[in-house]
């Protein structure tokens, strides 16, 4: 049990090393005055697991394992459940998650605002819950800002990298936890933008 315990400290504390954010180009300084920010989430060709999997391999994958355990029902279930997280859940938990860490409000709603932050997942790990042996989801990300009425213009890129989704106790519903490694990645994001926007 001691050493149980001893391997899961060891694991979280790497964790909290690699997880981080990750300036490719360009820098936040643009960003300073700024009040608005509109998002646009996009998830094209991310990859899942350690074997980089398409997104159509990996619920493939999910949906002949519930089947065998739990039936088609459970499956169709879960499909449909990442779906709607894919298009609602992740993107909710990134907006609530900045919008608590910064000032600058971001929204997928906004028309008008000097500046878009496009957000791509490209690899996803989703864990496994099974108590003191649990495994949290990891995600990393690229993170891109351009001049909303002129995309081409890119102000910034940003790398997210190893984002972890669990809590204390862990996350039983796999979608959940990646949900949480959306709320990360914006927590990181969001505590650098306002570093370098509020400093003097």
């Amino acid at each position: 049990m001691k050493k149980s315990l001893l391997l899961l400290l060891i694991a979280l504390s790497t964790n909290l090393v690699a997880q981080r954010v990750k300036v490719i180009s360009g820098d936040y300084i643009f960003l300073k005055g700024e009040k608005f920010l509109k998002v646009i989430f996009k998830f094209n060709g991310v990859t899942f697991e350690k074997n980089k999997i398409s997104e159509d391999e990996f619920i493939a994958k999910r949906v002949a394992e519930i089947e065998k355990n739990k039936g088609k029902d459970e499956a169709g279930k879960w499909k449909e459940d990442w779906e709607y997280s894919k298009t609602k859940t992740f993107q909710d938990k990134f907006l609530a998650s900045w919008n608590k860490n910064t000032d600058i409000e971001a929204s997928v709603n906004f028309k008008t605002t000097k500046y878009t932050l496009i957000v791509e997942p490209t690899l996803i790990s989703q864990g496994f819950f099974g108590g003191i042996g649990s495994i949290p989801a990891e995600m990393s990300s690229k993170m891109t800002f351009v001049e909303t009425e002129n995309p081409n213009n890119i102000l910034m890129v940003v790398e997210g990298i190893k984002a972890t989704g669990d809590n204390v106790i862990g996350i039983a519903n796999n979608n959940d936890r990646i949900a949480e490694c959306y709320a990360k990645t914006s927590k990181m994001l969001a505590l650098k933008v306002n570093h370098y926007v509020n400093k003097k």
